[in-house]
């Protein structure tokens, strides 16, 4: 039989930020004898009820590894000095650079200290970018092991507060003003539609249409608002992460879910691998083992489980397995190619004090940005298709799909539907994708769903076009299907909800129709050049960068733009061929038996034309 691994797809070296290590690997777990605290070993002032002050302490101090060269300028007895140092690793109050050893003296001596660098993309979170001169003071300095003197610095002001003072203002000033000004001509480009209705009813009725849910998403997405965290709700939670094929990142997840800011006694984390062909199993066992062994305080045997099916059974049958062990009250469902904020747990399950809520679906954030263009222009989309899409259906507790990366359920309701939702089919043939979708729309039907963009996941995203294009034809097919189904009980929901919703799978689905008459037929028959939808689009996608400029503050805003022109020129076009293609089973992001079956036949009908 021909041989096929995991390197038939192939994908380029992803850059991830990279956080200084703590010494301690669950740095963020409360300990069961109550000596140390994530409050008092962060400094944070207040009782340790401040939950919010703490988080936002814990992101101002989180360090990053970086290789930055930093001007220094400092007065040491009268004298102004100016030298060179490296940057080594950066948080948004201090940095430790490396210095010569007179150099470290003299800073501790120094009555004022001012550092001159620049914050390169991808080395710290989006949004700290820029060029920096700002005051610092002198707080310890020491040798390594090596002989090299490190000197710790704090900086006069936080990054966040300089870059509102120095960049964010005018970045701000800019997105805002360009937001208003684009809204305006979208406004007045339909108001022509109106007043030419006449002329062609079916083209002019879809472009309000489209106008209509766009603006307001956007509209809706400003109300949204996070439910603020109560201290005194934790209710139990268990984490499944279904595995399949990920040797690459899996430790990563697993010690994310366990690394919680949370209870001991009501977090657990169970690490379903779906029989995996490359060398996840061995990744698992390792990392599982050394935390029993060296992290014994934190009730590990009884807090974290691994199973391994015996055959390849999907990421259904993975994820009803660790439901099913399930011990707790609440089913957190990460993906196993996604890594938790030591927050997101406390976060995720503050909708659920709503009795009627049946699921909340935590913020994905892309971990490889800055990898290439690619993977740029999905942060884009991905940060949009939360704060701004998923932010507007939480306004009225319908958000129509609780994402892979980080979900939340009541344990009840997945159970009540669970063989169901394993046994699901569609046009004969059984859904082996669009768990997330599906299992929404069986809770959708009779609860509540919301989105907390306070409950922050990072995923890998792909890093080719092969890829990722094959990742979104899966991705619409289940759209497409699950938007069908939710077709049937949408109209119960909210009157304006429910509106949106269904103008929000009319405008996709009748796209490439629109696109056509616009680009081929009108100037093919009429020889007009079709400046207004061109325009149109322009302003579409404007309003996606702007507001990822605007919300975000990230160098990223530039690919908006390009993921807009790049719908259009191709992702548009598969949804005539999603159609049709109902009875794919196959992922093209790994290879479970689907597409193995697929290569195999592929490789075989290769050899017999030679």
């Amino acid at each position: 039989m021909d041989k096929i691994t995991q390197h038939e797809i192939k994908k380029e070296e992803d850059i991830l930020l990279v956080a200084k290590p703590d010494r301690r690997r669950l740095a963020k777990v409360p300990d069961q004898e109550g000596l140390r605290t994530n409050t008092d070993r962060r400094r944070v002032k207040g009782g340790s009820q401040d939950v919010a002050k703490l988080i936002i302490n814990e992101n101002m101090g989180r360090r990053y590894v970086v290789d930055y060269d930093v001007t220094i300028r400092y007065v040491v007895d009268g004298k102004k000095v100016v030298c060179l140092g490296k940057g080594v690793d950066l948080s948004a109050t201090g940095m430790l650079l490396a210095v010569e050893p007179d150099v470290a003296r003299d800073l501790s001596r120094a009555s004022k200290i001012r550092l001159n660098f620049v914050i390169t993309p991808g080395t710290m979170p989006e949004g700290y970018e820029m060029k920096v001169v700002i005051g610092a003071r002198y707080i310890r300095s020491g040798e390594n092991t090596e002989g090299k003197t490190f000197c710790g610095v704090e900086f006069s002001e936080s990054l966040a507060q300089y870059a509102t003072k120095k960049k964010n203002w005018y970045m701000l000033s800019a997105a805002a003003f360009s937001l208003f000004v684009i809204t305006i001509c979208i406004l007045l480009m339909r108001a022509e539609s109106v007043l030419y209705f006449k002329f062609n009813k079916i083209l002019y009725c879809y472009s309000i249409i489209a106008a209509t849910f766009l603006l307001t998403r956007y509209l809706f997405g400003s109300f949204y608002r996070p439910v603020p965290i109560d201290p005194a709700y934790t209710p139990g939670v268990s984490i499944v992460i279904p595995c399949f094929n990920e040797e690459e990142w899996i430790q990563r997840t697993i010690t994310g879910c366990i690394n919680q800011d949370y209870p001991l006694d009501k977090l657990e984390v169970i690490i379903v691998d779906d029989c995996s062909n490359d060398r996840s199993h061995e990744k698992i066992t390792e990392i599982v083992q050394e935390l029993k062994v060296q992290e014994k305080r934190y009730d590990i045997d009884n807090r974290l489980h691994y199973i391994r099916q015996g055959k390849n059974a999907g990421k259904r049958e993975a994820l009803a397995r660790g439901t099913l062990m399930a011990k707790h009250e609440l089913v957190v469902f990460v993906d196993s190619d996604s890594f938790l904020d030591p927050f997101a747990i406390r976060n995720v399950v503050q909708p659920f004090k709503d009795a009627k809520m049946g699921g909340v679906s935590g913020r994905t954030d892309v971990a490889n940005t800055y990898t290439n263009a690619l993977t740029k222009m999905q942060a884009v989309r991905y940060y949009i298709a939360f704060r701004i899409m998923k932010a507007a259906e939480s306004y009225f507790d319908a958000v129509t799909c609780l994402s892979g990366p980080l979900s939340c359920y009541r344990k009840d309701l997945v159970i009540h539907y669970l063989d169901n939702w394993l046994n699901q089919r569609f046009l004969g043939e059984k859904a082996t994708f669009g768990d997330d979708r599906s299992m929404t729309n069986f809770i959708l039907r009779k609860h509540r769903t919301s989105y907390q963009d306070t409950a922050i996941c990072n995923t890998i995203v792909p890093n080719t076009y092969r890829v990722f294009l094959k990742q979104q034809m899966r991705w619409k097919r289940s759209w497409l299907r699950e938007s069908l189904i939710a077709s049937s009980f949408m109209w119960r929901k909210e009157p304006f909800m429910a509106l949106s919703f269904y103008m929000g799978v009319l405008v996709p689905l009748v796209a490439p129709l629109i696109v056509l008459y616009n680009l081929i037929y009108i100037p093919l028959t009429h020889r007009v050049f079709p400046l207004t939808f061109i325009i149109g689009i322009g302003l579409m996608a404007l309003l996606m960068s702007m507001a990822q400029l605007f919300l975000r503050r990230s160098s990223t805003w530039i690919f908006g733009l390009w993921f807009c022109l790049y719908y259009e020129a191709v992702l548009l076009w598969q949804m005539p061929i999603a159609w049709f293609t109902f009875w794919k089973t196959t992922w093209g992001t790994r290879l479970t038996p689907a597409d193995l079956a697929e290569l195999l036949k592929k490789n075989r009908g290769k050899q017999t034309r030679a």
